[in-house]
């Protein structure tokens, strides 16, 4: 994964799912979901088996997205123990991302969520994808998500339903709407005139992000 975007979000990723964006939409599932207790103490102690880790890595990927919604507070402690012995949410992402596959795939899907939560607060941004709907109402594979409108909620909307599907097992669909995502918001930037820091910093993230990404997904 790059660095940088990861760098840029530090203290603004996995924060994001315990404020529940959309509260009138909380999900809520069976309480089967969570990691297991015995390996979380094995893992956290550095006694799991390095075999193990892989399939261990799988597993908080899962069980990631479902993390503030359906997990009850005993399985959010396990995933909570899991990120604290890695040192934190950063550390959490850069473990799962040293796993091909699902691991590495939800890693950088996460952090793409947690750039569009941020950007959804930054008005020059807003105004860049509300004149680029201007010329291009319904950008590639966003036509089914994109509202008539662009406000201060589109990229947080789109941000959740990305989470939703990942929540819903729907990876590869979660993965096409990153990347038309990306396109959009990099596309976007390269139209704004003038392009201001803001601007260019978006899109040499959504340049990264796409690659990781698409990276991740051809791998998995």
């Amino acid at each position: 994964m790059h660095d940088k975007p990861l760098s840029q979000l530090a203290g603004h990723l996995l924060r994001r799912l315990p404020g529940a964006s959309h509260p009138a939409r909380r999900r809520v599932g069976p309480d089967r979901f969570g990691l297991d207790e015995e390996k979380v103490l094995r893992f956290t102690e550095d006694r799991l088996d390095p075999a193990e880790e892989p399939r261990f890595a799988q597993e908080v990927a899962e069980v990631l997205p479902l993390g503030w919604w359906s997990l009850s507070p005993r399985a959010k402690e396990r995933l909570h123990a899991v990120t604290e012995h890695l040192g934190g949410e950063r550390r959490l992402l850069e473990w799962l991302d040293r796993h091909p596959g699902l691991p590495r795939l939800t890693a950088r899907l996460v952090v793409l969520m947690g750039t569009l939560d941020r950007y959804s607060d930054d008005a020059e941004v807003v105004e860049a994808l509300r004149a680029s709907r201007a010329e291009d109402p319904f950008p590639a594979g966003l036509e089914n998500v994109l509202p008539p409108g662009t406000s201060e909620e589109t990229l947080g909307d789109i941000s959740y339903r990305i989470d939703e599907l990942l929540f819903e097992r729907h990876t590869q669909d979660a993965t096409r709407l990153a990347l038309a995502t990306t396109d959009w918001l990099r596309d976007a930037a390269r139209r704004s005139a003038p392009s201001s820091a803001g601007i260019s910093e978006m899109r040499d993230l959504m340049a990264h992000l796409h690659k990781d990404i698409s990276k991740a997904d051809a791998a998995a």
